[in-house]
């Protein structure tokens, strides 16, 4: 299905420029020799050449032109010769002939028109792109070809004069998708040779003529991501833009562009994961252009903000970007020795203590507070109900909750410094009893 989406539209140019692709020769064809010296060939040379062109049978055709080539391997009838080998190898799909015999003809360099040059530069790239998948295709000398032979036949394209028959509007965009093809041959070659700025930038040419081409956003998200270093967040981009295109098995699309996210940012939170996939679909969804001030932290930018201990809630506080990155970085880790004040007495249900407190920049800031800005649920320490309003303590837990505005961050799994734990109140001790106050004698009057 992507190949044939390149490939649409490109393979009806030669139809378009009056060349007959498909239908006839990419120039006249020949005549009978009415003199040999005029016509270069014999008459016997002509016959065998027309009984190869006209055979049906693929496979016999080829054997006819292998004998035609052994008997007359100087003819002046080669370029007719090859192009019917390198059409024939398409027809069987044998790729790696088809090249071969399309490199052959562009090999003769003046012996063939400007037209017939163009029409083996495409084969070629048809042949390439279809079957890319064979590994004598994958070898740097075959991929170098490739993309040479890609960006010749963009420059033979530019040089093509335009039919007197043909409308230049038409013209031009037939033209373009023929683009599409050489771009996407380079790009593809390019990929293959770990040459990932320079497919990057066939693609990005091959979506200034087709912007909505779901395959090219893929390729081209792929190809950012195996950067040195990844440029995320435009891959990013690139497969949300696929996935809303409507790319085929969007489904396994979507679970790529997560895996891709958690490799590139290593977060504790696969939720978060979640939310930036959604968010980067729906900005796509709504918008052909990345937005300027998109960004996809990357595992050191998340380190960074670990390490910016001073930040941690000023930065949770503040949101945008810093606080985005801050609870990335933070969620889903266990911090240990938190202070805080406790705000609240506790809330206990079953086995979970549940703390209100309050944690703030300085010990000034935890004595003014008045409300809470975290909430600590403590399991398996019941001792933690012991805790009075206004103790100052500290814990040990995982962050795996967060809200701007109002401020809070939700802690689970903690366990509070058994330092900071109050010592159980033992039963009141009883005291010897007291002897009643003797009563005053009335006074008398």
């Amino acid at each position: 299905m992507t190949r044939k989406r390149i490939l649409t539209g490109a393979g009806l140019l030669w139809i378009a420029l009056g060349m007959g692709f498909g239908a006839g020769k990419v120039w006249a064809a020949p005549g009978a020799p009415q003199d040999q010296a005029k016509s270069g060939y014999t008459l016997p040379e002509y016959n065998a050449y027309k009984a190869a062109d006209a055979e049906q049978n693929p496979q016999q055709k080829i054997k006819m032109l292998d004998d035609f080539v052994k008997t007359y391997n100087n003819s002046t009838l080669m370029p007719y010769i090859y192009r019917d080998y390198y059409t024939t190898y398409m027809a069987l799909k044998n790729y790696a002939q088809a090249i071969e015999y399309a490199d052959r003809m562009i090999a003769l360099g003046d012996k063939i028109d400007s037209t017939g040059r163009l029409e083996a530069y495409y084969t070629r790239a048809q042949a390439f792109y279809l079957g890319i998948s064979d590994k004598a295709l994958q070898t740097p000398d075959s991929l170098n070809k490739a993309r040479d032979a890609s960006l010749a036949g963009l420059k033979a394209l530019e040089e093509l004069k335009k039919p007197d028959a043909v409308a230049a509007d038409q013209f031009e965009t037939q033209k373009k998708g023929v683009k599409v093809l050489f771009n996407a041959v380079a790009a593809l070659a390019s990929t293959n040779m770990k040459d990932y700025a320079a497919a990057a930038g066939y693609y990005k040419t091959v979506l200034s003529i087709t912007p909505d081409d779901p395959v090219t956003h893929y390729r081209l998200g792929i190809v950012f991501l195996q950067m040195t270093p990844p440029t995320g967040t435009d891959g990013f981009w690139e497969l949300a833009r696929a996935i809303n295109l409507k790319i085929p098995n969007d489904a396994q699309v979507r679970a790529y562009l997560k895996n891709q996210i958690i490799r590139y940012q290593q977060p504790a939170c696969d939720k978060l994961v979640d939310d930036q996939v959604n968010e980067l679909l729906t900005l796509s969804a709504s918008s052909s252009d990345k937005p300027a001030t998109l960004n996809v932290p990357s595992a050191a930018d998340l380190q960074k903000a670990r390490d910016d201990t001073a930040n941690f809630i000023p930065a949770l506080m503040a949101g945008g970007d810093a606080g985005k990155t801050m609870w990335l970085a933070s969620c889903g880790l266990e911090y240990p020795d938190v202070g805080v004040r406790v705000m609240e007495p506790p809330a206990v249900e079953g086995d979970t203590v549940t703390l209100k407190v309050f944690r703030g920049a300085t010990p000034e800031e935890i004595e003014a507070a008045t409300m809470s800005n975290m909430t600590v649920k403590i399991d398996g320490q019941p001792e933690a109900k012991r805790l009075e309003k206004d103790a100052v303590v500290r814990f040990t837990g995982t962050l795996t909750g967060y809200t701007q505005n109002p401020f809070m961050l939700t802690w689970d799994k903690a366990k509070i410094n058994m330092e900071d734990l109050p010592e159980e109140k033992g039963p009141a001790k009883k005291g010897p009893a007291k002897k009643a106050p003797a009563k005053k004698a009335p006074s008398g009057n």
